[in-house]
């Protein structure tokens, strides 16, 4: 049982903000866990690349920016929901409830000090410590792993949108190859526009050794076998923590500089990912397939919106410029630090009291530069997440054209859909939705050239459409003026992103 020293109740409040060390290495070696106590860091400088030279590093983020990374990260469960929407709230639980449930935060004093950290890490908690068998590590293992890799890649390594590489990977020549499901491959792929060259990424998580590490780096191998002649990168994240430890990443890569890569089916390199972090947001307005790969990012949030009830739905302001607002850090802007949002809301209350049809208010909000993106909150979490109305109508759009290819697909229609096979065993399960999976990606590429027009088409004319519109109601959700001390905003160009200051992860005081 926990031990009676460790206290029930933590403090009301917690900071948001906490420092992740960083090890980057060209191959795996034994866990630097000592090194990570004695070792000198350099401070993490944004600079949204790989380092120059290996060794120690320090970056400071949010539990937000962590949150973010979980909800966007492997594997697109999103065609499984196209007939119950509703339980894309249950998806996003499952991706978001490991980290609260076993992470926590505490303080700690640095042998070196880095200027302008925080001097507080990630740990594990009692729960996890005293309380938790072992099947349910190895899953809180992996959500981990998966969840810091792709913040590692993505907000410190200027990564675009990452993909499961069980959809076929960068080259479609070689697509048949990467699907096979017998094959161990990397856990990802993403293009890497700055340097021009494709990543294969292989997540680790939990106590990881160096036999997890070298079995990581033999996936890498295999994937990069597969590659063969086309440059690429090969990474592999192992986020490393155990009970009593900071948690701290390994960053192990290998630079494959042979032939350039050719463009993966249907996309541009240049068009694909944006320089630095944010990626396919950043160029919505300019190119069809960031658009695309930004309303395929963002459909589990889409779903949750959609199903949501409507008494749980609010829409809040966010100033339309993106540009304008305080520069990100990685792939979020923290709105509490933003003082264009602060003087924009302030504004907006004042002109509410002149107005009291509201939709005449939101006309006059966005005369003023400001727009409603709707949320809602994630039950079962400290989690709100919402979107843009032009990426709204973006989704929708996508949606409605996912529906009808999956109608068109004999096997995949609802009514061929069988009720109950239990009789498969969980590999035979897995094969089949794997094999479904794979024919409804390779119908909906097929159907990219008439999407770009369709869903362009949809984003252009989003900005004009009402909530009501959108949801299909009679009326407008409520507009959330007054705001809620309570919560951590933030922001992309086009999704939003909420935390609970009381439900961050608590400081481990025992310490």
């Amino acid at each position: 049982m926990i031990p009676a020293h460790v206290p029930d109740k933590p403090p009301l409040t917690y900071a948001d903000s906490f420092d992740v060390p960083v090890l980057f290495r060209d191959r795996p070696a034994k866990n630097p866990r000592r090194q990570l106590r004695t070792a000198k860091h350099k401070p993490w400088a944004g600079m949204g690349g790989f380092p120059a030279t290996n060794g120690w590093y320090v970056s400071t983020t949010t539990w937000r920016e962590i949150i973010k990374a979980a909800i966007e990260v492997g594997r697109d469960v999103t065609p499984h929901l196209r007939n119950q929407p509703q339980y894309a709230h249950g998806e996003l639980v499952a991706r978001v409830s490991p980290l609260y449930a076993y992470l926590g935060m505490h303080p700690v004093k640095p042998r070196h000090p880095v200027r302008g950290t925080t001097d507080r890490r990630l740990t594990l908690n009692p729960v996890y410590e005293y309380g938790t068998e072992r099947s349910a590590k190895n899953a809180a293992a992996y959500r981990l792993g998966m969840t810091m890799a792709e913040w590692a890649c993505r907000s410190l390594l200027g990564l675009g949108q990452t993909e499961h590489l069980e959809f076929g990977g960068p080259i479609p020549a070689l697509r048949n190859t990467f699907k096979n499901p017998k094959n161990r491959l990397p856990d990802l792929w993403g293009q890497h526009q700055a340097e021009g060259l494709c990543w294969l990424i292989e997540a680790k998580g939990g106590d990881v050794g160096l036999s997890k590490l070298r079995e990581g780096w033999e996936q890498l191998a295999a994937g990069s076998k597969v590659l063969g002649s086309y440059a690429h990168r090969t990474v592999l994240v192992g986020a490393s923590v155990r009970p009593g430890d900071d948690l701290f990443l390994t960053i192990d890569h290998d630079l494959h500089p042979r032939r350039a890569p050719r463009t993966p089916a249907g996309f541009d390199i240049d068009d694909e990912s944006a320089v630095g972090p944010g990626g396919l947001e950043d160029r919505l307005a300019d190119s069809d397939d960031a658009l695309i790969g930004a309303a395929r990012a963002q459909m589990l949030t889409y779903l949750a919106l959609r199903s949501a009830a409507f008494s749980q739905l609010r829409t809040v302001l966010i100033p339309a410029d993106s540009a304008s607002r305080h520069r990100r850090s990685g792939l979020i802007t923290p709105l509490e630090s933003d003082d264009l949002t602060r003087a924009l809301r302030a504004e907006a209350r004042t002109e509410a009291n002149y107005y009291a049809d509201r939709r005449t208010l939101r006309t006059r909000l966005r005369s003023m530069g400001l727009d409603d993106f709707l949320t809602c909150r994630i039950l079962g979490t400290g989690v709100h997440l919402g979107m843009s109305r032009q990426l709204f109508a973006a989704c929708e759009r996508l949606h409605e054209e996912d529906l009808a290819i999956a109608q068109r697909i004999p096997g995949l229609r609802a009514e061929d859909q069988l009720a109950d096979d239990q009789e498969l065993g969980d590999d035979a399960q897995e094969e089949q939705r794997f094999t479904e999976r794979r024919i409804l990606r390779e119908r909906e590429e097929e159907a990219r050239p008439r999407l770009h027009f369709l869903l362009r088409q949809a984003y252009v004319q989003g900005a004009t459409r009402e909530w009501s519109d959108l949801l299909h109601r009679p009326e407008e959700p409520e507009l959330d003026l007054a705001g809620d001390e309570g919560l951590l905003e933030a922001a992309t160009p086009e999704t939003y992103l909420t935390v609970s200051r009381y439900d961050l992860p608590p400081a481990r005081a025992w310490l």
